[in-house]
């Protein structure tokens, strides 16, 4: 009797089990089923989506267009930083998935390959843009900001407006010079941060035309560092945002290496700002005193400072320097 009470037991446990594994099969293989369908609806969705990308590309296909503004969301080409947008790309596609791209390095076009996604979202020259427009003669791009495949719509964005060749020759009776003057808006944004600036130093701000630095002893020489090529991971707007001088001191009071930052203000004024070496806290004060030293002796008295400008405009900026003295 018991033994029959367990085998029961034991083979209602065994059908109870199978049934809930048949169960969680059959529900198992309904998740697959629909994420199998999800995902062939999106794949539908991208492959739509690409081709109506592509079929309003092929109405400006080998159509020559010329880049005449950059600007960020707010609509200015200019960051809090004082980084500048500059339009410079020259395209044409020849077909569909290509497209050709002046390089102003190499002076020459270069061909690349055009892969496309969804939303109108495709990579072209190596950048992910959205497509926000396109005219009978112009268009306009969003830059895309994407890391491991997915859009961070967290950054800043940055809109790239085209014009065709013949609507800024024979319509606007224009050319890509007077096209690419700053905007009103970005001559009054530049002037309100001058006016800033020029009442608080930390609302200082990088000049496109950074400050100049001349010697004027013989015991003193300056050079502005050069910023690497692209290639080896340097870009164009670091000879701006911060420019770096070496600086070599003879008959120095004393042989020291200091690396630090400095003000230069709408004057031409040099003064210390704060030192870009770790010190461990007990050198902290005396070091500081002495980089202020080295500032107003010697790089005040031995230097001639052209301020920086933007758009023309002096004003302060912040400069990176390397000053190495020598006694002999």
């Amino acid at each position: 009797m018991h033994k029959t009470s367990a085998t029961r037991y034991i083979t209602t446990s065994l059908v109870l089990l199978f049934t809930f594994i048949l169960m969680f099969a059959a529900r198992c293989n309904s998740k697959f089923r629909k994420m199998e369908s999800d995902r062939e609806n999106e794949k539908a969705i991208k492959a739509a989506a690409a081709n109506r990308t592509k079929n309003l590309l092929k109405t400006i296909q080998g159509i020559p267009f010329t880049e005449v503004k950059r600007r960020f969301d707010n609509g200015l080409s200019f960051s809090p930083v004082g980084f500048q947008l500059v339009p410079e790309w020259r395209i044409t596609f020849p077909s569909v998935d290509s497209v050709t791209i002046f390089s102003p390095k190499k002076n020459r076009f270069l061909n690349a390959p055009v892969m496309f996604d969804h939303d109108s979202i495709f990579n072209v020259a190596w950048a992910w843009l959205k497509l926000t427009y396109i005219k009978k003669d112009s268009i306009q791009f969003m830059v895309l900001h994407v890391h491991d495949n997915i859009i961070d719509d967290e950054k800043v964005h940055v809109f790239m407006t085209f014009y065709t060749n013949d609507y800024i020759k024979n319509v606007l009776h224009s050319d890509t010079l007077k096209l690419w003057r700053p905007s009103r808006k970005d001559t009054l944004y530049i002037k309100d941060k001058t006016m800033l600036a020029g009442k608080i130093p930390d609302s200082a701000f990088a000049c496109t035309q950074p400050a100049v630095l001349v010697s004027k002893s013989k015991y003193v020489t300056v050079k502005k560092e050069a910023v690497p090529d692209e290639v080896d991971g340097g870009k164009s707007y670091d000879t701006y945002l911060s420019p770096t001088y070496d600086i070599v001191i003879h008959h120095a009071y004393d042989d020291f290496s200091y690396e630090y930052t400095a003000f230069v203000d709408e004057k031409g004024i040099i003064a210390f700002r704060k030192s870009i070496t770790f010190m461990m806290p007990e050198f902290v004060k005396p070091m500081t005193e002495a980089m202020k030293g080295i500032t107003d002796g010697y790089l005040k008295l031995y230097l001639n400072v052209t301020p920086g400008k933007t758009l023309g405009i002096p004003h302060r900026s912040i400069i990176f320097l390397k000053v190495i003295g020598y006694k002999k």
